[in-house]
């Protein structure tokens, strides 16, 4: 192939997703003022069970507490985004949770709840380094507001090794 027929193509893959992510985002948002839906809370929760493995508690009743704080911080943190942020956020999540969008931005074949922690991490590392600058900013977007409302905490903070700000 020319470089001008890759081009063309990367152009009409974007507008192709683009107008698939907008009409599911419509259709079925995966977040709304009101927070995350059970589809964006199904993405992000096989996210979070990826990025933050080691990190959460073992004990499952712990593990479960922890996990709900995250999802509320999570929301939290969705809501503070500009409007325009928060669309495409919404459209990106409607995207990831459709099986064809699910296949073509994170090449994962099973449903994210049913996705085990190697078939994500792979998953993710393979959008992480993608010649697409879409996929590497879709994996940048999931990962990067799940460690944000998960460190938001003050409670998770010795994982990192810091013990808060400075007293002045």
């Amino acid at each position: 192939m020319q470089r001008r027929t890759w081009l063309k193509l990367g152009l009409v893959s974007a507008a192709g997703l683009a107008l698939v992510g907008g009409g599911l985002a419509l259709r079925a948002p995966a977040w709304t003022p009101e927070g995350l839906s059970a589809s964006g809370r199904a993405v992000f929760g096989a996210v979070a069970s990826t990025v933050l493995d080691g990190s959460l508690p073992e004990d499952a009743a712990a593990r479960q507490v922890a996990v709900d704080a995250w999802f509320k911080r999570l929301d939290d943190s969705i809501a503070a985004l500009p409007p325009h942020t928060q669309a495409e956020l919404a459209q990106l999540l409607s995207v990831l949770a459709s099986a064809p969008g699910r296949w073509a931005v994170a090449g994962l074949g099973t449903d994210w709840p049913h996705a085990s922690v190697a078939q994500v991490r792979a998953a993710l590392q393979e959008m992480r380094h993608s010649r697409l600058a879409l996929r590497q900013q879709a994996y940048l977007a999931l990962r990067e507001l799940t460690c944000a409302a998960y460190f938001a905490d003050p409670g998770t903070w010795m994982a990192l090794g810091y013990s808060g700000p400075l007293d002045i």
